[in-house]
């Protein structure tokens, strides 16, 4: 019994660091597609980060979570826009955007276990398009 409980718990943790397999509408967020009458946002981690979850929110409603080397597409109504860490995460930024553009922010995490926190910054197109290209989309969001 002891045996299996150690084989039980050993299995969950290879599988907890597993990279997830891509969600169907990966291929088609890395083509970069502008969206005439919406603004596109992709919230990118980058894969040299530190491997935990970071819970998003978008304008004070939870989107999803990110991990190293992931990215979160919306696609919103052009204005101004909130991201920000959930919980004891207080980082934040606001994006404002216009319909037909693309932006990229680029979240760096720090701190320890349970003591994380979120930066996020506007970066450039081709910094932002080749993390992305280089990451795995957990989530999309269309408003």
């Amino acid at each position: 019994m002891r045996q299996n409980l150690s084989i039980a718990v050993l299995l969950f943790a290879f599988s907890a660091c597993a990279p997830m397999p891509p969600l169907p509408g990966d291929a088609a967020a890395k083509r970069f597609e502008p969206v005439p009458d919406r603004a596109v946002i992709y919230l990118v981690r980058n894969q040299v980060e530190r491997d935990f979850v970071a819970s998003i929110m978008l304008n004070d409603e939870p989107i999803g979570a990110t991990y190293k080397g992931t990215f979160i597409r919306m696609v919103l109504p052009a204005g101004t826009h909130r991201i920000a860490g959930m919980a004891g995460d207080s980082g934040s930024i606001r994006v404002q955007t216009e319909r037909g553009k693309i932006y990229f922010v680029d979240q760096r995490t720090m701190g320890f276990d349970s003591l994380t926190g979120s930066t996020f910054q506007i970066v450039n197109a081709d910094f932002g398009r080749s993390l992305v290209l280089g990451g795995t989309m957990t989530s999309e969001v269309i408003r």
